[in-house]
């Protein structure tokens, strides 16, 4: 097996179909980060008393959604009971259903709701990516883990050449998001962009916009509305169609 940051350019077509397969089989048999495999099995294998009865995934979560998407969407990391779960990001908890909810409301979601990787829920112009392709216990992966998996993103970025706006989903997701661009933008704009709700940069090509996570932390509190995410989707939406 290559290594994460191995591969090729950018794919059309039918092309990037397949690099995008080749990529998902890398990302889920990867075995790179000890800690991480040992919490994502041991999560697998104890599972949680509602999900007692289910076989979890409990590998890395590949991405999902539109290969010939124009907005890339980045998130943290698979949740322990969500995507290392079910096996699919942002699916199986609440986050992925604020997620699908306010997509399916800006049109780039088929359904407002996904609980199931295999419900067959399709979403348009858009494909969801993680930062971090393992769960990390308590959510927060290490600085090491970060890295060795960061070039998956840099890969999938190259894979998507219609991409024309990253949206990054918290502060981890926009410094992904912005380490993962360097590559094609030298020199990144100086003073670095910072992160916010509705913050926008052109970098070369494409466009960074900034959202608040949809975690409970933000949901439940109201840092992060319905209306907010809603309109911060559209506005990506938007960007990405012009």
């Amino acid at each position: 097996m290559s290594g994460p940051g191995s591969g090729s350019g950018p794919a059309n077509g039918d092309n990037r179909l397949v690099a995008l397969d080749a990529l998902r089989e890398e990302i889920i048999d990867c075995r790179r980060c000890p800690r991480l495999v040992a919490w994502r099995e041991q999560v697998a294998r104890e599972k949680v008393a509602r999900f007692r009865d289910e076989t979890y995934w409990g590998r890395p979560a590949p991405g999902f959604g539109d290969p010939d998407a124009r907005l890339l969407i980045i998130g943290l990391a698979p949740a322990a009971h969500g995507a290392n779960r079910t096996g699919r990001v942002f699916t199986g908890d609440a986050s992925g259903d604020f997620l699908w909810s306010a997509l399916h409301a800006v049109g780039m979601a088929d359904r407002p709701s996904s609980r199931r990787a295999d419900d067959g829920l399709t979403l348009d112009g858009v494909r969801i990516v993680a930062a971090v392709r393992c769960a990390p216990p308590a959510n927060k992966p290490t600085i090491e883990e970060r890295d060795t998996c960061a070039p998956f993103l840099r890969r999938e970025l190259s894979i998507l050449d219609e991409v024309h706006v990253v949206l990054a989903l918290g502060q981890f997701g926009w410094d992904a998001a912005l380490r993962a661009l360097a590559s094609e933008v030298e020199p990144l704009p100086t003073p670095r962009p910072r992160f916010g709700h509705g913050a926008t940069v052109a970098l070369g090509r494409r466009t960074l916009v900034g959202s608040y996570h949809p975690s409970q932390q933000n949901t439940f509190t109201g840092r992060l509305t319905v209306p907010m995410f809603e309109s911060v989707l559209a506005l990506a939406r938007d960007l990405a169609a012009t």
